[in-house]
């Protein structure tokens, strides 16, 4: 038997588990070879991003946990403080893909090189454990011990550590899958006995209050292992390690993401998917699907991203990502690629190809610097702004680990089969395999720049089967063509979304394919008068500028993957003129006819945008852009471009004068800003994210230029009289006595700063109750340079 989620043939028992029944299996990424194309490209940027890192730096956390010789300097950034370690699992995973996708021998020997040393600090601890985290041995033995102490991105006190720990069991994993790599697999399975170990004496609940920490997709791993070895052990372990508290409202359909860390949730759900295809579980893949339905049709935007601030914003409002500069995380989209994948292949279901390739064209290929391979975190919707890139000694933000991945990996979803059908799915260029059948397949075109692809069947002698072509939804209303050796063919759509053509084939058989392509606009999901225009499945956008590019390529400081640069207010930038059922029409191709190059007609003020143009946002680099339209009409767009100017001018004078800033209760701003607690918790009210305590909270604010000379801070009080004390250093600035008669109303407070404090580079903020009272609820906090 065949088992639906692996890439890679596997010899086990068939009688453990009860699975899903399967639909359709994906192609091995050996078996495909990518061919000249915008991906090809991607990918071979991609493979000298990998070549150029230094091994040794990302071994150097696992070998100082191991108490063994450490070769270099562990890398900066987050690979020493606090996530150490974590690239270097994401790293096993990008060389092992990117091995499978070329043959590449350079790839091979660094894979190797990595999995041998890692071995060494294996069989230093002596249990089974390999990690980087700092001072794991420490927090594992209180864990252990049921002494848990877990926040949102913290438990016992270090950074999200079982998210650290799923990078490196992914990557020993894959390392194995894809390569073959013995001593991954074995390092695999002694690191899954030691999770065994560890919670083996916990209760359910103490298992499940570690959960609540962010932990990666440790559920589908330990699914993963259960069928590499066929025992059922690591089933239950997969189990354990599912987090009840997100799973029980999806099994009820109900949609109770508003306000969480979006990566943190949907691992986990592909940890329920890989579980319920494995162990029959009907009601688990259930879940499944209904995030996806509700992640992608209700909180994503055109570009196949999710998320505002890495938060699930309400899905009736999308002004958080359209007003902020924290856009869809790059981790997001390639976690709902990896569910997608899943779905898909128990299901058949066209609806997740269709969504695959707009995340994949307008997502995941835009993150890629083109020229020097740099990966991008946030992609900012707001009109104007623009992305910052990685480079390989200095970032190593998730996105960084998750996007070496994403371009080594094209190949996976080209092409799918069944015992007598071969799925086309996406029109990339490639060359493959299909062993089964002794055929092979070369895929040739311009796509997207000219609208058709063409096949070209190979098989060793004429063989039956049939080739099952994607109807996509982008399609213009004009019909697909398609012309076999010359001779045009009937359609057929079936139920399934596919073109079937059933035949003998013969060597040389030739299928041409026309696909028709047209403007299509997309407004954004809350129903706002923001649009986006879509040349086929290809987003299109608009270069606005090149001004305040701060950091545009990454340094190394925390956050270093945030674009600094300043935000240009809604009123310089352009709206388009019109009719919401009409904008189609203000896009027509240019004089030169280049290719995916469009004129937009209708801009406000006219005589500023007159020649602005629209192309591929895949191609769109070191550059402010817009993806997102404002729309009025003629009669009201005076009215709106006042209105916006009145909402943000408040917001954007602040953020002037504004030297750093943290957003409480919100998980990469306090990690950020190296978050310190004791009897602290943190929620979520009203799209507001707050930390409060009865105990004390801290952060470490950067004062650039050592300016600071005030302390802004905003609360969401509760209408009750709270009295806390505000640190400084150490020192007291203020006792803060917040009391309003209205609950929830949020209350700004400015504090002065003594100039023997301003003058430090680094400021420790501390909010601390008094006596024993509470403090309120703290949304924001911010160094000001002067008073607003």
């Amino acid at each position: 038997m065949k088992y639906l989620f692996l890439l890679l043939s596997l010899a086990i028992p068939t009688f453990c588990f009860a699975q899903q029944p399967q639909h359709i299996y994906m192609f091995n990424l050996n078996d495909i070879r990518l061919l000249d194309s915008p991906f090809k490209d991607a990918q071979e940027t991609n493979l000298k991003y990998l070549l150029a890192m230094d091994p040794d730096r990302l071994l150097s956390p696992f070998q100082k946990e191991a108490g063994l010789p450490q070769k270099a300097q562990s890398y900066n950034n987050w690979e020493s403080t606090g996530l150490n370690g974590h690239i270097g699992g994401h790293y096993l995973s990008a060389l092992s893909l990117m091995f499978a996708s070329t043959h590449n021998s350079q790839i091979k020997e660094r894979l190797d090189y990595m999995i041998d040393e890692l071995q060494k600090c294996q069989k230093a601890h002596g249990n089974g454990y390999i990690g980087g985290v700092p001072e794991g041995k420490t927090i594992w033995t209180e864990i252990a011990q049921g002494n848990i102490h877990a926040h949102k991105f913290s438990l016992n006190g270090k950074w999200v550590p079982l998210y650290n720990l799923h990078k490196t069991y992914a990557g020993l994993r894959d390392a194995w899958l894809y390569t073959k790599n013995k001593k991954a697999k074995k390092m695999l399975i002694e690191m899954s006995d030691w999770a065994i170990d560890l919670v083996s004496r916990l209760s359910e609940e103490q298992i499940q209050d570690m959960l609540r920490c962010e932990h990666g997709g440790l559920n589908e791993v330990f699914a993963d292992v259960a069928i590499i070895t066929g025992n059922k052990k690591y089933l239950k372990l997969a189990y354990q390690f599912s987090h009840n508290a997100i799973l029980t409202p999806l099994l009820q359909k109900e949609d109770k993401l508003e306000g969480l860390h979006a990566n943190t949730q949907i691992p986990k759900i592909i940890g329920y998917k890989r579980i319920a295809d494995l162990d029959g579980n009907v009601k688990w893949a259930e879940a499944a699907s209904f995030f996806w339905d509700t992640v992608i049709e209700k909180r994503s935007v055109c570009i196949g991203g999710n998320s505002a601030n890495e938060q699930f914003h309400n899905a009736e409002d999308f002004s958080k990502m359209i007003n902020g500069i924290h856009g869809p995380e790059t981790c997001n989209t390639y976690n709902m690629l990896r569910l997608s994948k899943m779905l898909y292949q128990t299901s058949l279901n066209k609806k997740y190809i269709e969504y695959y390739e707009c995340a994949l064209y307008n997502h995941i290929l835009s993150s890629q610097h083109p020229q020097n391979g740099g990966l991008v975190y946030f992609t900012p919707m707001r009109p104007g702004h623009y992305r910052v890139y990685s480079q390989p000694h200095t970032s190593m933000w998730c996105c960084v680990g998750s996007g070496m991945e994403n371009h080594s990996k094209y190949g996976e979803m080209i092409y799918a089969y069944s015992k007598n059908n071969l799925f086309v799915n996406l029109f990339i260029p490639s060359h493959l395999e299909w062993k089964d059948k002794k055929t092979t397949i070369i895929q040739k075109n311009n796509f997207p720049y000219e609208a058709k692809t063409t096949l070209i069947i190979n098989p060793s002698k004429k063989v039956k089967f049939t080739l099952q072509i994607r109807y996509p939804d982008w399609v213009n209303k004009a019909e697909i063509k398609i012309y076999i050796n010359g001779k045009r063919q009937v359609i057929l759509k079936n139920k399934t979304g596919y073109i079937p053509l059933e035949r003998e084939w013969r060597k040389a058989d030739k299928v041409e394919i026309e696909l028709p392509m047209s403007i299509r606009v997309q407004q954004l999901p809350d129903k706002s008068n923001y649009y986006s225009f879509l040349y086929g499945p290809i987003v299109l956008a608009a270069k606005t500028g090149t001004e305040d590019l701060q950091g545009l390529y990454a340094n190394d400081s925390r956050k270093g993957h945030e674009a600094q640069g300043h935000r240009i207010p809604f009123k310089d930038m352009p709206m388009i003129i019109g009719n919401p059922d009409s904008l189609a029409y203000n896009v027509i191709p240019t004089i030169t006819r280049e290719p995916l190059t469009f004129q937009l007609t209708n801009l406000y003020p006219r005589n500023k945008w007159q020649n602005l143009q629209l192309k591929p946002f895949f191609l769109l680099h070191d550059s402010r852009y817009i993806i997102y339209w404002p729309q009025a009409t003629v009669n009201n767009v005076v009215a709106i471009r006042k209105e916006k100017d009145r909402q943000e001018r408040n917001i954007l004078h602040l953020d002037t004068i504004t030297i750093d800033q943290i957003a409480c209760g919100q998980q990469q701003s306090e990690s950020d800003h190296f978050i310190k607690m004791n009897n602290s918790s943190s929620g979520y009210t009203k799209g507001m994210h707050w930390r409060n305590a009865c105990g004390w909270f801290s952060y470490q604010l950067i004062n650039k230029n050592k300016t600071s000379s005030y302390l802004y801070v905003s609360y969401l009080d509760c209408g009750n009289d709270k009295t806390f004390d505000i640190f400084l250093n150490g020192i007291k600035v203020e006792t803060a006595n917040i009391s309003s008669k209205q609950s929830e109303q949020i209350v700004e407070a400015i504090y002065p700063i003594p100039k023997n404090i301003g003058e430090k580079e680094n400021l420790i903020v501390r909010f601390v109750p008094k006596k024993t009272k509470q403090t309120d609820k703290i949304i924001e906090i911010r160094l000001l340079n002067k008073m607003p």
